[in-house]
């Protein structure tokens, strides 16, 4: 049968709701410090951490990962596979025929308790072994997901895994990129970010280094504080590391929810079963117990026939069936690469109308190939290929996949040399109302140059000429 897990207690509630106190008032304190002052705190400088320092403190603070929770016992989850509103009342029927069969009898008889207990036994056991193989494939699939960050470590800048991420590190932000972790911010271009993860407000909030906020403003309107989970929608930024993993504020939700769950329609329909049944039991075994007592007038035979009954409302072999039934579907599905981890989800996802879902970098390969650079006239130009190749290679960032197509591309073709020729003067960053990122550049006969990138027919719309050969 599928297992229902219990709430946790106001005690742990109370606990956890001061962890989130405690993360405002950590970052409340740092919104107002000077940024040289939260530098000299957290023992980090403009040039970040070096890489002794990084490990010392990630072996100190742990990886920057959100767990939501402590990972249960073996046999905390055998318990929980076991445990069901079904399999309880089965469990009363056992200690009911125990006593009937076994401590009343003149002749004891193990037989039905037995059957009983290895029906309730199979049952848990089938439950367990599948949540046990569907958790290991989740778990692998996870750790072949990985998201990226740019930080500065031993004075250059570095890209590394965001849970190698640690307090006091220096990060570089661009439009696109996800904030790692909770930040304040050092240096910010035309920064916005998106909350929406954490407010349900679609409209980007502008950043800055200052605070211009009063110190009693809400937590999300702090404008030199970054969340993790958030993303910079538009802009360039830099950041000193607050906090991560757990400490966060998106990690301490994370622990006030994580044992919450809510049960799925097949749970709900199990426990109505179960409810009704023991509604049954209590009704009409009392009136079988008097009836058969007042009748034949032997109580002691009475009692035992109204146990009886209570055993023969009770489908034994159902919880089996069901279980067995739900994990054949869960091995059909794992041959369609869908990987169950509550098998009282599959009722669930056979309710579905529509199923939205991400697919990049999980069913694709989230790999960008550039294979060609055409101009108006519909002919591969080389000059595309080479003002595309300086605007990407220029730009400040985390190169995005299209960027590092073009890159790719280009160093194919032997372009790579003509970034000697030019240096860089100022970019205009990407953002969602200009819709495009441009770079200004000078070569050396100190010409200056306006490269932009967009979408081909907003280009070609604020274009007032075009250069064709």
């Amino acid at each position: 049968m599928i297992p229902v897990r219990a709430f946790g207690n106001k005690t742990n509630k109370k606990k956890r709701s001061v962890n989130i106190q405690n993360t405002e008032t950590m970052l409340r304190k740092y919104a107002f410090m000077q940024i040289e002052e939260a530098l000299a705190t957290l023992e980090s400088r403009i040039g970040g951490l070096s890489s002794d320092e990084a490990e010392a403190r990630k072996s100190f603070y742990g990886a920057n990962i959100i767990t939501a929770g402590r990972k249960n016992t073996i046999l905390h989850r055998l318990f929980e596979a076991t445990v069901n509103p079904f399999n309880s009342i089965l469990l009363l029927i056992a200690a009911i025929t125990y006593f009937t069969d076994v401590v009343a009898a003149p002749h004891p008889d193990y037989l039905t308790v037995l059957i009983i207990l290895f029906l309730v036994f199979i049952s848990g056991l089938v439950v367990f072994i599948q949540g046990e193989r569907s958790n290991a494939a989740a778990e692998k699939l996870s750790e072949m997901i990985t998201n990226k960050a740019d930080v500065y470590r031993d004075d250059k800048l570095t890209e590394i895994p965001i849970a190698d991420v640690v307090p006091g590190d220096i990060v570089r932000l661009s439009a696109g990129d996800m904030l790692p972790a909770e930040l304040r911010f050092i240096t910010a271009k035309d920064t916005f970010v998106a909350q929406s993860t954490l407010t349900g407000e679609s409209y980007p909030i502008e950043k800055f280094p200052i605070p211009h906020n009063e110190p009693s403003v809400d937590l999300m309107d702090l404008s030199n504080i970054g969340f993790m989970g958030t993303n910079i929608v538009s802009g360039s930024a830099t950041g000193l590391i607050l906090s991560t993993g757990n400490n966060t504020y998106l990690g301490s939700i994370a622990k006030e929810i994580s044992n919450i769950r809510a049960k799925t329609s097949f749970e709900q329909g199990v426990g109505a079963v179960s409810a009704l049944l023991l509604r049954m039991m209590v009704i009409i075994v009392p009136i079988i117990f008097l009836i058969n007592g007042l009748t034949k007038g032997d109580w002691g035979d009475a009692l035992l026939f109204s146990i009886s009954i209570a055993v023969g409302l009770t489908p034994e072999m159902l919880p089996v069936i069901m279980t067995s039934t739900l994990a054949k579907g869960a091995v059909t599905m794992s041959q369609h690469k869908v990987i169950v981890r509550n098998l009282g989800s599959i009722q669930t996802f056979g309710e579905m109308d529509v199923l939205c879902t991400d697919k990049t970098g999980t069913l694709t390969e989230d790999k960008i190939v550039l294979e060609k650079y055409i101009n108006l006239n519909d002919e591969e130009d080389t000059r595309i290929l080479r003002y595309a190749y300086l605007n990407s290679a220029f730009q400040t960032g985390l190169k995005n996949i299209i960027d590092l197509a073009i890159i790719n591309r280009a160093t194919q073709n032997g372009l790579e040399g003509i970034l000697q020729n030019y240096c860089k003067v100022d970019e205009i960053p990407f953002d969602f109302v200009r819709r495009r990122m441009s770079v200004v550049l000078t070569d050396k006969n100190g010409k200056h140059q306006l490269i932009t990138k967009g979408a081909a027919e907003e280009m070609i719309d604020i274009s007032s000429f075009i250069h064709i050969e």
